[in-house]
């Protein structure tokens, strides 16, 4: 069912609308969407008027997840019947909203959080956030971002959560799948999707898409599932293309040297051996669900 409609407000080629859009098609009929502030508030549309044919609830940036807590409890309580479903930005859940989204994942929460990653504080101008890799220009590191980005899906996986998950708009099936996954499921569900921003990213309103494809064959957005923090899946297997065939076609990394994308290139290589270790055998160390002292 299509539930995001023509007319909103986002930039041509924006790949987080068509996310947001997938997102919506595949969740339960009972939907109800929180939104924090980030690109996707004015997608929704300013009240009366709304770009979605769910009810939405707009919070504050720091409290998507306190917010969605609250909400899932109080239809409870009604003895109403509603599946919430949070959709922020990097900015609101890597950075701001972590707080919350940590202590309501601690106590397992009954809703869906949706990341829409474009790795920077887009909405506002192209700022750097805890989700910008390494090298990438933005408005407040002229000269390239020199550290890390936060390794959120280990976080989140810390937390024993039922489910989580990274998805890509550019593989439609493979991310309204896991959807649907998580609305069957109950408890906090996560899921990480990685979306090229057109101005931020520097890359032309029809390449979103394509540059997004490199990346996912390049190892750099790996698709994957992780159900209660120990048994990991990798849900496309890629080409194993170079790294420089995803960063080149980006003006935010155009200033990268050769040594800079060989570096790049050791650290994707790394994260993917990691990952395909983990959905081999499982995380090391970690016992079963269930199995733990006290369970």
């Amino acid at each position: 069912m299509e539930r995001f409609l023509s007319g909103h407000s986002s930039c041509p080629g924006c790949a987080v609308a068509l996310a947001v859009r997938f997102v919506l098609r595949a969740v339960p009929d009972d939907a109800v969407v929180v939104v924090a502030p980030s690109c996707i508030g004015p997608m929704m549309g300013p009240v009366p008027l709304s770009s979605v044919t769910v009810p939405v609830f707009h919070t504050a940036f720091e409290t998507s997840a306190a917010a969605a807590s609250g909400l899932a409890r109080a239809y409870r309580a009604r003895g109403e019947q509603a599946t919430v479903v949070c959709l922020a930005g990097d900015g609101g859940t890597y950075d701001i909203g972590l707080q919350a989204l940590s202590g309501a994942a601690e106590r397992n929460e009954d809703f869906i959080y949706v990341c829409f990653d474009n790795e920077a504080y887009q909405n506002t101008g192209n700022q750097k956030s805890s989700a910008t890799p390494w090298g990438a220009r933005t408005a407040s590191t002229p000269g390239g971002k020199s550290t890390r980005k936060k390794e959120l899906m280990e976080i989140i996986a810390a937390h024993r959560i039922p489910w989580a998950a990274t998805g890509s708009p550019a593989h439609p099936e493979d991310l309204m799948a896991k959807v649907r996954r998580a609305g069957e499921l109950q408890g906090t569900r996560f899921l990480l999707i990685t979306c090229p921003c057109v101005p931020g990213w520097g890359i032309g309103d029809d390449a979103s898409l394509r540059i997004l494809r490199l990346g996912v064959e390049a190892r750099a957005v790996p698709l994957y599932e992780i159900e209660d923090g120990t048994r990991y899946r990798i849900t496309h297997e890629p080409a194993g293309i170079p790294v420089a065939e995803y960063l080149r076609p980006q003006a935010r990394f155009a200033h990268l040297s050769e040594a800079d994308i060989a570096a790049i290139q050791a650290e994707v290589d790394g994260r993917w051996e990691a990952l395909v270790q983990r959905a081999g055998r499982g995380v090391p160390g970690r016992a079963p669900v269930g199995e733990e002292a006290g369970v």
